[in-house]
C-alpha cells in the first residue's frame, strides 16, 4: 500500500451549543487544529433537494491517525475546512493494518 501525499492543509471543527440567553441556543464551529490531508473525491451521485435536484459528490479524506480521545483524532460529529469549502465527516475507520493513517469518508457541504 501506497502512503498518502499529504498535500491538503485542513484545519478540524468541531460544533459548540451555547445558550442565546432566550431559552434557545446557537450553533458555531470552533476550529480544534490543523491536520495535513489527502482528498479522493468518489462517483458523484444526484439527490432530490428542496425542489430541483443537487449532486452530491462524496470524499475519502486521509490523515495521520491519533489515539482514541486525542483531540487531533478526527469523529464523525466534526467536520474539515479548507478556506470555504466544508466536509462534513460521517464516519472515520484506520487506513492501514499498522494504524498509521485514517480515512474520514466524508461530503462537502454548503457553509453556513
Amino acid at each position: 500500500m501506497r502512503a498518502p501525499a499529504l498535500t491538503r492543509r485542513l484545519v478540524l471543527e468541531v460544533q459548540l451549543r451555547e445558550g442565546d440567553g432566550a431559552g434557545g441556543y446557537a450553533d458555531r464551529w470552533e476550529p480544534l487544529g490543523t491536520l495535513w490531508a489527502e482528498l479522493r473525491a468518489g462517483a458523484g451521485r444526484e439527490r432530490e433537494g428542496p425542489g430541483v435536484p443537487m449532486g452530491r459528490v462524496p470524499y475519502r479524506i486521509t490523515v495521520p491517525a491519533a489515539p482514541h480521545g486525542a483531540l487531533s483524532r478526527p469523529r464523525p460529529d466534526q467536520r474539515f475546512r479548507e478556506g470555504a469549502r466544508v466536509f462534513a465527516i460521517l464516519a472515520v475507520a484506520e487506513r492501514d493494518p499498522c494504524g498509521a493513517y485514517l480515512t474520514c469518508f466524508c461530503e462537502e457541504e454548503e457553509p453556513a
